[in-house]
């Protein structure tokens, strides 16, 4: 079947397969691959993706449910809330192995689109379906709160 999907801004016109999922058009298709595979289950969150503005598991979606929609990958995002983020990350050391670092990235983006002054409690309910192995969360959950610190001034 063919779709028609903006991804980071372009337009791509493909022809896909009823049962492709959305993380492998992302990454095999269009060679996107800060959309991570992980649990294949929407549990971790490795492949979060922004559609239509809304952050969604990519694993658990076909790709032609984005029809004629908008997907942003961490490829794709290059405002200023962006930069806030992944400069916030390195400064509180939030990634280690980095696996769930895009996921992570685009969860907290758009909490701060949604939300000017979050607070601790609304990160940790924005990276619920977020799984890190590596550090605990405290370092991320310093890094969002100082990214919405650094958007907000």
């Amino acid at each position: 079947m063919r779709i028609q999907v903006v991804v980071n801004g372009v337009r791509h016109d493909i022809e896909v397969k009823p049962n492709l999922l959305l993380v492998h058009l992302l990454r095999d298709y269009l060679g996107l691959r800060s959309v991570r595979i992980g649990c294949d289950t929407s549990n971790c969150g490795a492949c979060t993706v922004l559609l239509d503005g809304r952050p969604v598991k990519s694993c658990t979606l076909f790709a032609f449910m984005a029809h004629g929609r908008s997907v942003t990958t961490l490829e794709g995002l290059n405002d200023d809330a962006a930069e806030a983020i992944r400069r916030s990350f390195v400064e509180e050391t939030a990634a280690q192995c980095g696996y769930c670092t895009s996921g992570m990235i685009i969860s907290i983006y758009h909490l701060l689109k949604s939300k000017r002054k979050p607070t601790e409690e609304d990160v940790r309910h924005t990276l619920v379906g977020n799984l890190c192995r590596c550090t605990g969360y405290v370092s991320i959950i310093r890094a969002a709160l100082k990214a919405a610190r650094y958007v907000s001034a």
